[in-house]
């Protein structure tokens, strides 16, 4: 079954890519741009950067002078071939294949399973020398998450190089050996994934001994603290998500995968309930997570500043990531919420519109206006005015790559009764549940609009309950119709279901609520107190200054919360004025006294967070501070 998550045990069992297709829509369009304009740009660029090059060096043994990239480039190859595995089984021919990138993998290896570019050999330093962040195991991770995609699309050589080198892993760091962790989980996630379809137990007792010797002091105490590898507190023990984002998350996801295999049920509940208090606390309006740029971290509770917002487009994915595991654990459909929010809001504002440049870091505020990148510009650090064709520390462009390609596996579930619809995209579903098989034909233009049609394609002879997720924003306003044309109000249901026998032809249909709403912020969220922002369905709003008369600043933007965003079809309009201050030698002010120059009435466009920046240097915002009212 082609999953990139295929838990053995849980609530829900997820449908892979054998099962659902993308056809078209939002996420349709963007899988099309990923296969034909993404994945070969990110094959240009690791080979123009010598990542590629990298492991021709390593078979031939005269790498250490001549290596490029950073100590963990090696993963970045291996989650391209990730991400072309998923996109065979899509069956896109304008994507690359991997053949020849698998076969310089495979040259690479040493004897005893060990594949690394960067380490191990005469000039460079010694095999797990530096666990902080050296990224060895991190690196075999990807390679066996590859692998473990390349087998489940139809199978390949690259299962026999990455079984070898997870056997080299066990075998250091098992019982008797090496007792220590990687600085940067992944290796959990994929040696369970490895043992699903190996059914080879030791993969998992060796990822669930790395998830129970983090937190006990095992990395050095760095400038950032223990809490960057998260290695301050043990896994079961810690109240919630913190230090370096990607790796608190990659963590989390690994343990639940442990957790749900081993049935472990108080390792799950410990992982959810950071889950709960990070949402509450350390989470962006966009599902962003991430606030510090210093450590790439989480910052403290309530800390969620939009101008300094690092939110980086991986943590993003990880989040994603983590979601799905929990989703398909517990079936409670808060998880697909906040995917949803991620994946609208984030991942899809990663990539420029002609998937050819990226964000690295998600700033909900861009203050200046950037300076355009030329096609074979490198940035040399995470930026967040303009997209860049690529970063030094080149991530992110893979990791949206390889979660786009296979993003049909995070549509739908099902169980022994039915099956679930947890993220609405134009989709063909086939599959076969306890009452036989089972054939669905999903039609929207979501989330420009609200309404969702299911159409019944094969019926079972048996009655079966087909399920769709009510996002909260829905809630009490959503209406659902049955086969027959019978209509109901959706009361506060965060999931309604329709049971029944149902007949090839049959239409369910979802409408779900599309006006634009004022948001506000928990009060404790200083940076934003005082402002309001513009949501409409899953899709955060935002103003850009390409849109204002003139191209003012965005900081001249005041808005009145009294009157409500309006929809005219064509964007969303919200009621303000435009700003300008008067200026002073001093930025203070007595209070009560008037601190603006000239004040204009102005209609204020907006447009989804996800499209910003894709008409050249602008300055952005999502907060907007409200007009001082008489």
């Amino acid at each position: 079954m082609s999953l990139p998550v295929a838990p053995r045990a849980g609530r829900l069992r997820p449908l892979g890519l054998d099962e659902v297709r993308i056809t078209g829509g939002f996420w349709g369009d963007r899988q099309r741009l990923n296969a034909s304009a993404t994945l070969d740009h990110c094959l240009s660029w690791v080979d123009r950067m010598g990542w590629l090059a990298n492991f021709q060096m390593a078979a031939d043994d005269w790498l250490p002078g001549a290596r490029r990239g950073r100590e963990f480039s090696d993963s970045e190859v291996y989650k391209l071939v990730e991400a072309i595995a998923w996109e065979s089984a899509r069956g896109d021919r304008s994507a690359p294949t991997a053949d020849e990138l698998v076969a310089l993998i495979g040259r690479a290896q040493d004897p005893d399973g060990y594949l690394n570019t960067a380490f191990g050999r005469a000039g460079q330093p010694a095999r797990y020398s530096d666990l902080e962040w050296g990224h060895e195991l991190y690196c075999h991770g990807h390679l066996i998450q590859a692998a473990v995609a390349q087998t489940r699309v139809g199978g390949g050589p690259l299962l026999e190089i990455a079984t070898r080198a997870a056997d080299h892993v066990c075998e250091t760091f098992g019982p008797g050996g090496n007792d220590g962790i990687c600085g940067h989980p992944c290796i959990e996630m994929a040696l369970v994934e490895l043992a699903r379809i190996t059914d080879q137990e030791r993969y998992l007792d060796q990822a669930a001994r790395f998830v129970n010797r983090r937190g006990h002091g095992r990395l050095a105490d760095v400038e950032f603290g223990r809490a960057y590898f998260q290695d301050d507190v043990p896994v079961r023990e810690a109240s919630i998500l913190r230090g370096h984002a990607v790796r608190a998350l990659y963590l989390a996801a690994g343990a639940v995968d442990v957790a749900v295999e081993t049935g472990d049920d108080a390792l799950l509940e410990a992982v959810a309930s950071q889950w709960d208090a990070t949402v509450a606390r350390r989470t962006y309006l966009t599902g962003g997570m991430g606030a510090r740029h210093s450590g790439e971290s989480f910052g403290e509770d309530f800390a969620l500043p939009p101008d300094r917002a690092y939110s980086e487009t991986c943590a993003a994915v990880a989040s994603v990531m983590l979601s799905w595991r929990l989703l398909l654990a517990t079936g409670d459909p808060r998880y697909a919420d906040l995917a949803e929010r991620t994946l609208f809001n984030v991942v899809a504002t990663s990539p420029a519109s002609d998937g050819r440049s990226f964000f690295y870091v998600n700033t909900l505020h861009q203050r200046r206006r950037g300076t355009p990148w030329g096609p074979d510009a490198v940035s040399p650090r995470p930026r967040s005015d303009l997209r860049a064709p690529w970063f030094d520390v080149s991530c992110c462009p893979m990791n949206v790559a390889r979660l786009l390609a296979s993003l049909a596996a995070y549509v739908a579930t099902s169980d022994g009764d039915g099956l679930q619809l947890h993220q609405y995209a134009d989709a063909d579903i086939r599959t076969t549940l306890d009452a036989g098989n089972v054939g669905l034909r999903v039609r929207t233009r979501y989330p420009d609009d609200g309404a969702v049609t299911v159409e019944v394609t094969e019926a079972p002879p048996e009655p079966m309950t087909l399920s769709l997720r009510v996002p909260p924003w829905a809630h009490g306003r959503a209406q659902l119709t049955e086969p027959g044309g019978g209509q109901a109000r959706i009361a506060d249901a965060h999931v309604v279901e329709v049971r029944r026998a149902f007949g090839v032809g049959d239409v369910v249909r979802l409408d779900l609520p599309l006006e634009p709403r004022w948001t506000s912020a928990d009060p404790r969220i200083d940076a934003v107190r005082g402002m309001i922002a513009v949501e409409r369905g899953p899709v955060v709003l935002c103003v850009e200054s390409v849109d204002l008369p003139g191209q003012v600043d965005v900081d001249a933007v005041r808005v009145d919360p009294r009157k409500q965003p309006v929809d005219d079809g064509r964007r969303v309009v919200v009621t303000g004025s435009l700003v300008e201050p008067v200026g002073a030698d001093w930025p203070y002010r007595d209070a009560g006294t008037d601190p603006s120059g000239t004040r204009r009435d102005a209609d204020i466009p907006m447009l989804p967070y996800h499209a910003w920046a894709n008409r050249g240097p602008a300055t952005m915002r999502v907060w907007l501070p409200t007009a001082e009212l008489p």
